[in-house]
């Protein structure tokens, strides 16, 4: 959530009460992230305090966004927490600030755990699992646009920042993921809307009791209809491995798996196939990463990710074959 189109307090407040959620009181650029441009603002209506999020998208179009925010407005209706879009009074989620896309959602209450436990990795099973369930009748319809098409796409534009190593490791991966693509198992996995993005940093927990309650899931700005088994290996590759290392945590991954089952059991396909997500999903983030990291765009507050953490993580699920327990557990 970097800031590259700043917006002045007179204009955010002027936005703020066309959509009448009450008087701007503070307002304040967001710095993490690289995609678009975040500020949260806070407002006074009628005596309460109210905060939200102002999201200016750098790279989306208006068209596609209504997806995203469709969707995040389709799950909070069947329960799910996630900040909902507020409408302007023609009932358009999709705003128009300085010529650009934009959005206004409440925000979320709570912490983001970065280093997550076997409590916490339970709870965002079952709450993905859940998530899964309540989009099977959305109406919208968009493809991960950072799917296969665009590795294969991106890809070749990285290939000269990358030494031999890694060039053979990008390249292998790439063809062993295409390859993947064309099997029959993989063209049976059950698909839908995914949140494609659903790092550590894009939940948030409160204290209950002085225990963890999973208070909010966030930035559905990657979303687009493809295998959820995708989505719970962008999960298991961020919430299930040991950060400094990038290897596998069994423990975290056992309970997280054994939670989203619960909910949803996995087919067998899924089971099969899970291993070659991983390194899908390792591929992904490692690919962003690159692009982002060697071809910039200047932001205000830019604090661009480490591509080397998700080629550790690659090149540990590479060797992996049939190393989860957790799966086993499961047949």
């Amino acid at each position: 959530m970097a800031v590259y189109t700043e917006v002045s307090f007179s204009e955010a407040s002027a936005l703020l009460q066309q959509l009448d959620l009450g008087e701007l009181t503070s307002m304040q650029g967001c710095a993490g992230g690289i995609e678009n441009t975040n500020y949260f603002v806070s407002t006074q209506k009628n005596g309460q305090h109210h905060d939200y999020v102002l999201t200016l998208f750098e790279r989306l179009s208006f068209e596609q966004l209504p997806f995203y925010l469709q969707l995040m407005k389709h799950l909070a209706l069947r329960g799910i927490v996630v900040p909902e879009p507020h409408a302007n009074v023609q009932g358009e989620l999709v705003l128009n600030v300085k010529g650009k896309p934009a959005a206004v959602v409440d925000k979320l209450h709570g912490a983001s755990e970065l280093n997550p436990g076997p409590v916490h990795c339970t709870q965002i099973g079952a709450m993905l699992a859940n998530m899964h369930l309540a989009g099977r009748d959305f109406a919208l319809s968009q493809p991960n646009l950072r799917g296969l098409n665009w590795w294969n796409t991106t890809v070749p534009e990285v290939l000269p920042y990358l030494n031999d190593s890694q060039t053979a490791l990008i390249t292998q991966e790439l063809a062993y993921q295409n390859q993947v693509s064309t099997l029959p198992n993989y063209a049976a996995l059950p698909r839908g809307p995914i949140h494609a993005d659903l790092f550590c940093n894009n939940v948030m927990f409160d204290q209950v009791a002085g225990q963890p309650v999973l208070s909010g899931v966030f930035d559905f700005y990657f979303a687009g209809i493809d295998a959820w088994l995708f989505d719970l290996a962008v999960c298991m590759n961020d919430w299930c491995i040991d950060q400094a290392s990038g290897t596998h945590h069994a423990a975290n991954a056992h309970h997280f798996l054994a939670a989203y089952n619960t909910v949803r059991p996995l087919q067998a396909a899924e089971k099969e196939l899970l291993p070659a997500l991983l390194r899908a999903s390792a591929l992904r983030f490692w690919l962003s990463r690159l692009w982002d990291f060697y071809q910039p765009r200047q932001a205000s507050m830019l604090q661009a990710h480490d591509p080397s953490h998700f080629e550790r993580i690659l090149r540990h699920r590479a060797c992996q074959v049939r190393d989860y327990p957790s799966l086993e557990a499961l047949t």
